[in-house]
């Protein structure tokens, strides 16, 4: 069954305390390659990591009676929790050999893993630095396509790349929740085309208050509870609404 988003001080990004919390709490664990010399830009390893989310989202076992369906049920029962590790050489090499998705893009590598108990992660999983996963971009990103959903990041925020890496997620999975069927099949057929930006800070007013999808991250790391992401919908993809003039 999808997930439909909740309603308002009810949501699964929402800071209140709500039955959310009274549910055992699994996480979404995401491995980002990092090699030594060989970083991935940073724009590409967050689009990456949305990517992931969806693709592990539309694949045929997160779903009816798939094996990893009832993890998937138990994690959206709960807080959405996503965690992004980094690894490089044996370490990734070790992390490919467990069941999950590794997503490509232009530079990055992301590999998702199905949902765990928060404190369940295994050993070759666990054993990953949080850390470290502080990227940059070598040239300016260009302009969103905006036949293809964006998902702005609150530009008064100073987050790791990781933790961009994880609200991505969260606005992708939130795009995810608020399509149909069929929007999500074009969606997932095109290979979930997106884009990652940091907002403009004159339009971050606009983005939240036009009735966008928004992320409100709970502040267990890094940031203080807040907004963190407005997804605006494509003009072929994820038509999840866009602001007058954009």
């Amino acid at each position: 069954m999808s997930h439909v988003p909740d309603a308002p001080g009810e949501g699964p990004f929402q800071t209140e305390r709500n039955p959310r919390d009274e549910a055992p709490q699994f996480v979404l664990p995401l491995v980002v390659r990092i090699e030594r010399g060989a970083p991935p830009a940073r724009t590409d390893a967050l689009e990456t990591a949305a990517r992931a989310v969806l693709v592990l989202l539309g694949d045929e076992r997160a779903l009816g009676d798939g094996e990893w369906a009832e993890a998937v049920r138990n994690w959206e029962d709960a807080r959405i929790r996503k965690v992004v590790r980094r690894a490089r050489g044996a370490e990734w090499r070790r992390a490919e050999a467990l069941p999950g998705i590794t997503v490509t893009g232009k530079s990055a590598e992301v590999r998702v893993f199905p949902p765990i108990p928060l404190d369940g992660w295994p050993k070759d999983l666990a054993r990953l630095q949080v850390s470290g996963t502080d990227l940059d971009d070598p040239e300016p990103p260009v302009a969103a396509d905006r036949a293809e959903p964006v998902l702005w990041l609150n530009p008064e925020l100073e987050m790791s790349a990781g933790k961009s890496m994880a609200q991505a997620g969260h606005g992708a999975q939130l795009a995810w929740w608020a399509l149909d069927d069929e929007a999500r099949t074009a969606w997932r057929e095109a290979g979930f085309p997106l884009a990652v930006r940091t907002a403009d800070p004159a339009d971050w007013r606009r983005l939240t208050a036009g009735g966008l999808p928004l992320v409100r991250d709970a502040g267990f790391t890094e940031i203080a509870p807040g907004l963190t992401v407005a997804v605006e919908g494509g003009e072929r993809f994820a038509p999840l609404g866009r602001l007058p003039g954009s």
